[in-house]
C-alpha cells in the first residue's frame, strides 16, 4: 500500500459536558496538528497516490472552516463534544466529500483509505480512519 501525507493546524476553544473531562468541562482552548494520510494499493497513470499541492491546499481549506473558533457556538456541533477524536472523524468526512466532489483531482477517487490524525500534543494525539467509498 502507498500512501502520502500532508500537515497543518488549527486553533479552537470549546467545554466537554460530562464528569469524565473533569476542568476540561470549563471553556479552554486546543492547537492541533493535523496530518491526513492518503492510501492507495497502486499508483496512478501519473506515478502518485494524490497530488500533494491540492490535498495541501484542501486541508488547509478544510481547517479553515474551523479555525479560531468557539465550536461551543457552532450550530452543526449543538449538543456534542467536540472531543479530539469526534474532531478527526468530521475532518475526515470533509475531506471525502472534497474528494467525491472532485477537488483533489479526478485519479483521487481511486484512494482507497485515509487516515486523520489530530495531535493535541508531543503525547497525546486521536485518528480516525476508514476506507474511502466515493
Amino acid at each position: 500500500m502507498y500512501s502520502v501525507s500532508v500537515r497543518d493546524h488549527f486553533m479552537i476553544a470549546h467545554s466537554f459536558e460530562g464528569k469524565v473531562f473533569g476542568p476540561a468541562q470549563k471553556l479552554h482552548g486546543a492547537t492541533y496538528v493535523v496530518d491526513v494520510e492518503f492510501r492507495r494499493p497502486e499508483l496512478d497513470p501519473d506515478g502518485i497516490v494524490v497530488d500533494i499541492g491540492l490535498a495541501s491546499e484542501t486541508l488547509k481549506e478544510i481547517l479553515a472552516e474551523l479555525n479560531f473558533r468557539n465550536l461551543d457556538d457552532e450550530e452543526a456541533f449543538e449538543g456534542q463534544n467536540t472531543t479530539t477524536e469526534f474532531l478527526a472523524a468530521v475532518i475526515f468526512a470533509r475531506f471525502r466529500d472534497r474528494i467525491a466532489s472532485g477537488a483533489l483531482g479526478e485519479n483521487a477517487g481511486q484512494i482507497a483509505s485515509m487516515r486523520v490524525t489530530l495531535h493535541e500534543s508531543h503525547v497525546a494525539w486521536a485518528a480516525y480512519e476508514s476506507a474511502i467509498q466515493v
